[in-house]
């Protein structure tokens, strides 16, 4: 049997566990990941290399895309519309109900079940270079910015740049080699068909009598009780169980979609910084209420038809901004691995979510000399390339 030092202990760490997780998706967090959407929009925007020709190019194409995808979605209810009218002049459909319901289900299932606008907007990312180039020519202008905003300061108390190091890190990996566009997409489509099957199954599940009401409050439980800890999540369920099933469809797949975009919009990031699995999830785990705070708000905005395809352009522009909120500025490649395990934890969270709004920039100083981790600190301090401004 377990002694009671053992009992207490693990009581203890599953407390400690509870409260990081309330901690890491609390609300100050969430607001400050919004207030950095509109930060960061606002200074990818400035930046005049965004309006680049090509940058235009594939602007006009995303537009064209956004236009297609439209109508790829609205064919099978077009066609089903059609084919009611059609039996209109057979059977008498003015007093039926049965029409419009059909119709707004699968336009439900699209849109918010089966997240289809979000899909092919996220395909795009996988097919086309441009997004990652919109990444590393706002990185830059985030560079120039800070230098021309602190150039009065002393230059030993800023941080050093990340554009410079950043750049010369491949994207390709340790195989030296990028997978062809065929396979990427097709990996790509087998990841949303899985969540699209999970999803649809989920949903289908929610129409069975007696147990059905409880599927997607118990599906929210089971998403929040990780993140914001059991007490929080049981106050969802209870919600969810009064709220109407469309609602609560809604709010979750906003929530998972939400963490998706985020995911695609560090692909630029993290195609460089090579982080395993472990030290991903970590990662994401201790800024996740800034994450969703600042994907939400792009979200909620890809939600607008034809023009959504553009807002993400912004999106992945913003991110630049944004990773120099939430990490430190790397080394050279030489000591990549040891940065790659330096970020795993966000040093200085506590401290940057207590910031006002307009005082932003004041815990990026030195990476080097925010670095906990002393043999870190002697790689990075004589590594070429590390400039200050």
């Amino acid at each position: 049997m377990a002694s009671e030092t053992d009992i207490k202990g693990l009581v203890h760490e599953t407390r400690k566990s509870l409260a990081e997780s309330s901690a890491n998706f609390d609300v100050n967090a969430i607001l400050r990941g919004a207030q950095l959407t509109i930060v960061g929009a606002l200074r990818a925007l400035q930046n005049p290399g965004i309006f680049q020709y090509e940058h235009y190019r594939q602007a006009a194409l995303a537009v064209c895309a956004g236009i297609a995808l439209r109508l790829i979605i609205a064919a099978p209810i077009l066609l089903l519309k059609a084919t009611i009218w059609c039996l209109s002049f057979l059977i008498n459909t003015k007093t039926a109900t049965w029409d419009d319901k059909l119709v707004d289900g699968l336009e439900f299932i699209a849109n918010h079940v089966l997240q289809l606008p979000f899909f092919v907007m996220s395909l795009m990312s996988h097919i086309t270079p441009t997004l990652d180039n919109v990444f590393m020519d706002s990185l830059a202008w985030v560079d120039r910015t800070y230098v021309l905003k602190h150039k009065s300061d002393d230059p030993t108390n800023l941080r050093a740049m990340y554009y410079p190091n950043l750049r010369m890190y491949s994207t390709h990996g340790q195989s030296g080699g990028r997978k062809p566009v065929l396979e990427a997409a097709l990996a790509f489509f087998l990841r949303f068909g899985r969540r699209a099957a999970i999803s649809l199954g989920v949903y289908a599940c929610s129409f069975l009598p007696v147990v059905g009401r409880f599927v997607l409050p118990a599906s929210s439980f089971y998403t929040f009780n990780e993140a914001v800890g059991p007490v929080p999540a049981t106050i969802i369920f209870a919600i969810g169980v009064l709220l109407p099933r469309r609602y609560l469809v809604i709010f979750l797949q906003s929530y998972f979609a939400s963490r998706s975009l985020m995911r695609q919009l560090l692909q630029p990031y993290f195609a460089r910084i090579r982080f395993n699995s472990d030290q991903k999830k970590k990662f994401f785990r201790d800024r996740e209420g800034v994450l969703f705070g600042f994907a939400i708000g792009f979200y909620t905005f890809l939600k607008i038809p034809l023009f959504g395809v553009l807002i993400y352009g912004v999106a992945e522009a913003s991110t630049a901004y944004l990773i120099t909120k939430i990490t430190d500025p790397p080394p050279p490649p030489t000591a990549g691995a040891q940065y790659v395990q330096s970020q795993v934890q966000w040093r200085n969270k506590h401290e940057f979510l207590r910031l006002p709004l307009d005082s932003l920039d004041s815990y990026n100083v030195a990476g080097a000399d925010r670095n906990s981790d002393s043999r870190l600190v002697e790689q990075q301090q004589p590594l070429e390339g590390k400039k200050y401004s």
